[in-house]
């Protein structure tokens, strides 16, 4: 156990994370008066913010301690006391830096009020605002980014898959010939192989695209199948057609930058497998622009939602084209939209829902939280498979980063589970144009 601290936590942060409180151990926790301000006008909508907003006063509710306002309010067992700060604090060093009067600069006064009040103990700002962190170290007041759900290691998310060479040309041939795979005991892997994970083996004389699976502990042929008109155009979206094909993997992440194919592939395979489902549901989370809510653009709330689903609706137009407009297969697409068998909307529109026999594909997948992550694994009900896709490199929302987005996240807690697996995909194979674009601007 440390020296004990004091936290100031901005309105951002509860936003994130409802359950942030618990999360200081024994430090002692402060909220400004001006945070609890802000989150009153959250608490309307049906966004994962506005129910983090409600789920916190709702928390905050419970302690019926009179001591909030003054001495603070135990948490509980192993955690500090919480203080609610009311009253209109001032700090020269704040008013002399920043004129203006808004919420971020009376809880940068807050936080150098305790300092000044607290010498001997250390008093740290924390909010997922990068500016108010610039402001903070500017007047020399201690402050940190919420770091509960951050992942320390995302260099995965830009090597390709492993490739093992030098192995027995004679194991490679069995591979090609076997249907039920190699026993992973015959292969003596420099690294523990993760479920599901992919990777090349490589001999003097023959090569074979694998994958190690966890529930026979074998290494398998991955083969290059084609989805529903779509092909495989390189090693990575074979491995991803392998994965997004078994029904045994039920949670898969796949990564990349703009043009791999992400969720090409991910619509593809679910119109491949239908038969194994009753609905295929594509998702996006919808992230507004220049601060406007979706609320400013006309007509009803599917009317709203249009533009921001248009990436999805492009994507099944190019499965469509790779058919004669009047093919069977275009047909069953249509048909499928219309009996609501095939589901396009917006991200917002399942909460609440159990979704049971579903091949259910996230888009964008880099801009939710952790917990809107969680939420919607949980909405999961037998017979569903998961499908989340993003790029953490192009994150639109301003309080996540490539460290602390939702899909990262997912990807961190689940890589060791046998029902999961992720696939990075590298090369992009939209265009030339576009390939170029995206390594060299």
């Amino acid at each position: 156990m440390g020296t004990k601290k004091n936290f100031v936590l901005d309105t951002n942060v509860i936003l994130h994370d409802y359950n942030c409180l618990k999360n200081f151990q024994e430090n002692d926790i402060y909220l400004p008066i001006v945070v609890l301000e802000e989150l009153d006008k959250f608490k309307k909508g049906n966004e994962q913010i506005n129910f983090n907003a409600r789920e916190f006063v709702r928390e905050l509710d419970t302690i019926t301690d009179d001591n909030l306002f003054s001495k603070g309010a135990p948490l509980g067992e192993g955690l500090g006391k919480l203080f609610v700060m009311t009253g209109n604090i001032q700090s020269e060093r704040v008013n002399a830096s920043f004129s203006e009067r808004i919420p971020d600069h009376h809880i940068l006064a807050v936080a150098e009020y305790l300092e000044t009040k607290y010498p001997r103990t250390k008093t740290i700002l924390v909010t997922k605002d990068v500016n108010l962190r610039m402001k903070a170290r500017s007047i020399g007041v201690l402050c940190e980014d919420y770091i509960n759900d951050k992942v320390v290691n995302v260099d995965i998310f830009e090597k390709s898959n492993e490739v093992f060479d030098r192995i027995d040309p004679a194991l490679i041939d069995r591979i090609y010939s076997s249907k039920e795979g190699l026993d992973v005991s015959e292969f003596d892997f420099r690294d523990i192989l993760r479920p599901n994970e992919c990777f090349v083996l490589k001999s003097d004389r023959n090569t074979v695209l694998a994958r190690y699976n966890p529930f026979t502990h074998t290494v398998n042929k991955v083969n290059k199948t084609k989805n529903y008109g779509i092909e495989p155009r390189n090693a990575e979206q074979s491995f991803a057609f392998d994965v997004l094909n078994d029904p045994d993997v039920k949670l898969v992440a796949l990564t990349g930058k703009a043009g791999t194919g992400k969720t090409l592939l991910a619509l593809a395979a679910a119109l491949a497998n239908l038969s194994n489902y009753k609905q295929v549901l594509l998702a996006r989370p919808i992230v507004a622009l220049s601060n406007k809510d979706i609320g400013f653009l006309p007509g009803d709330a599917q009317e709203k939602v249009a533009p921001y689903m248009q990436p999805l609706f492009d994507n099944l137009n190019v499965i469509k084209h790779q058919f004669a407009g009047n093919s069977p297969e275009v047909k069953r697409i249509e048909d499928m939209q219309k009996s609501d068998q095939l589901v396009i909307e917006a991200l917002a529109f399942i909460r609440g829902r159990s979704l049971s026999d579903t091949y259910c594909i996230v888009d964008e997948a880099q801009n939710l939280t952790p917990h809107e992550i969680k939420t919607i694994i949980t909405r999961a009900g037998e017979g569903t498979k998961m499908v989340f896709t993003g790029d953490i490199q192009q994150i639109d929302q301003p309080y996540l980063d490539s460290q602390s987005n939702g899909l990262v996240y997912m990807i961190d807690r689940m890589k060791d589970e046998n029902i999961f697996a992720h696939i990075n995909l590298i090369k992009g194979e939209r265009s030339q144009l576009s390939e170029l674009a995206s390594n060299l601007m």
